[in-house]
């Protein structure tokens, strides 16, 4: 009875030895603290926003077909999106990797091998041919075959922690195309807008040069006539020189946005893009832009599941300080000839239990502890980072949105005002009181103060893009 407890006694003991050996893990450092988890984001848009604010094809708002084409043509051909896309895979690839190396393995293997024996060697009696011991050397051909299974228990979760961070980074890759479509998408939305500005400017300054071409020409002839000096008309011709400047500005720095509209969209012809009106900007802002619209934002999401990969990859390298226990099985025929290798009697097979456990390591296991927890807090700083600049992102878009609304009402009122003055001197010339050259003068301020009125709506809308950009554009996770 004694006999027979000795050896589990003698293996108890053993066990504690290897126990109370293994690498110690010494104190981890605290984990950074987030400036706004993320779980405490509420994703859900305030009243104010829940049936106006933009969501992911926000751009439709505009109703403008021409631009739903432009986006849909971008998104399709961007060969950014094309990169995240492969990084996606490459994460989801990766996932399952990690998880089929939780799970049982089994392998099939065959292998024939032809040796000769040394008589010298520990198998020496198997360099003599012997019929009574059986032995025919010294030339054998070794045959095996059968099924090998294994089975890692991972009792400590480290295969499961392995899992866990590869899916945190696979949901950040896809909150990472999310971000890249936003920006493609805003983007091209702003370059749309930049052109169809420059478009309604070129109309006007067209309007412009026309007038100041008929000041010109009656310039021209009434000093031919002796009636004006070479000197009356010298600040017209200026004038009229400078619109001519202004119109090859414009047509350069179109020629710039539409070189812009093709990086985007790749390798794909950007079509020529009919003059639109500008819309009006209806979206209605809440009273505090902050933390809670922030969950809209897939770059905050993103740095959100790197945090969740990281932490798991933490807890993974706190498991690798315990023991290792596996199971491992076979089934297989070895023969020492090959005529042997199929008889009942060539058959083994067995089960074992293995258990590994770290005891000296040099500092190996501790160092890259504090690694994964170096990256877990340096991906936690930069989340909140990212936090901070994103309320500070929203605060300027939102503020310039402001204040780009007061001008153009502004600008509104100057404009009723050049257009009464206008509206006048038409009348004024069609009762024969004043010549063509002086209604084209009077012409002049309505069209200066259209151009500004455009230029004032074109950042207003590129504000308004960006205000959606800085909220995250209707994202949804």
């Amino acid at each position: 009875m004694t006999s027979s407890r000795f050896p589990l006694a003698a293996l108890g003991v053993a066990l504690s030895f290897a126990l109370s050996g293994c690498a110690l893990m010494h104190k981890d450092d605290a984990e950074l603290a987030q400036k706004v988890p993320a779980q405490q984001i509420e994703t859900a848009l305030p009243p104010a926003l829940a049936h106006g604010w933009p969501g992911s094809g926000w751009w439709r708002n505009y109703h403008d077909p021409q631009l739903d084409g432009l986006v849909s043509q971008a998104l399709k051909g961007s060969p950014d999106l094309a990169i995240v896309q492969q990084r996606i895979r490459l994460a989801q690839a990766q996932a399952k990797m990690a998880e089929s190396n939780g799970g049982p393995q089994m392998d099939f293997s065959a292998d024939v091998e032809r040796q000769k024996m040394s008589a010298e060697g520990l198998m020496g009696p198997f360099a003599y041919t012997d019929p009574a011991s059986g032995t025919t050397g010294p030339y054998y051909t070794n045959g095996t075959f059968g099924l090998t299974a294994g089975w890692d228990l991972d009792l400590w979760g480290k295969n499961r922690a392995e899992v866990e961070s590869r899916v945190g980074a696979m949901k950040a890759k896809q909150a990472e195309l999310a971000q890249a479509q936003q920006v493609i998408s805003a983007s091209v939305v702003r370059l749309y807008w930049d052109m169809q500005t420059l478009l309604a400017l070129q109309d006007v300054l067209q309007q412009t040069l026309k007038a100041e071409q008929n000041i010109v020409n009656v310039d021209t002839q009434l000093y031919q006539q002796g009636i004006n000096s070479s000197v009356e008309g010298v600040e017209t011709h200026i004038d009229f020189a400078k619109t001519q400047q202004q119109l090859d500005d414009l047509s350069g720095r179109m020629s710039i946005v539409n070189a812009q509209l093709k990086a985007i969209v790749g390798d794909q012809p950007v079509p020529a893009l009919a003059r639109k009106p500008l819309p009006d900007v209806k979206e209605q802002l809440p009273t505090t832009l902050g933390y809670e619209l922030l969950a809209r934002r897939p770059d905050l999401q993103e740095a959100h599941w790197y945090i969740e990969s990281s932490l798991s990859s933490v807890d993974a390298a706190k498991a690798a300080f315990y023991p290792d226990v596996n199971l491992t099985a076979f089934l297989q025929n070895d023969a020492l000839h090959l005529s042997d290798l199929f008889r009942g009697s060539a058959q083994q097979m067995g089960v074992v239990g293995g258990l590994t456990l770290p005891i000296f390591d040099s500092g190996r296991l501790n160092a890259n502890l504090d690694i994964v927890r170096a990256q877990s807090n340096l991906s936690i700083a930069s989340y909140n980072k990212a936090v901070v600049s994103a309320v500070d992102d929203v605060e300027k878009a939102a503020s310039q949105m402001t204040a780009l609304a007061a001008e153009n009402q502004h600008q509104q009122a100057v404009l009723k005002g050049t257009q009464k003055l206008k509206t006048l001197a038409s009348a004024r010339y069609k009762a024969g009181l004043i010549s063509g050259a002086r209604l084209s003068a009077a012409t002049l301020p309505d069209l200066s103060e259209q151009a500004k009125a455009i230029q004032l709506h074109g950042q207003w809308l590129n504000a308004d893009v960006q205000l959606i950009s800085a909220l995250g554009g209707g994202y949804k996770a």
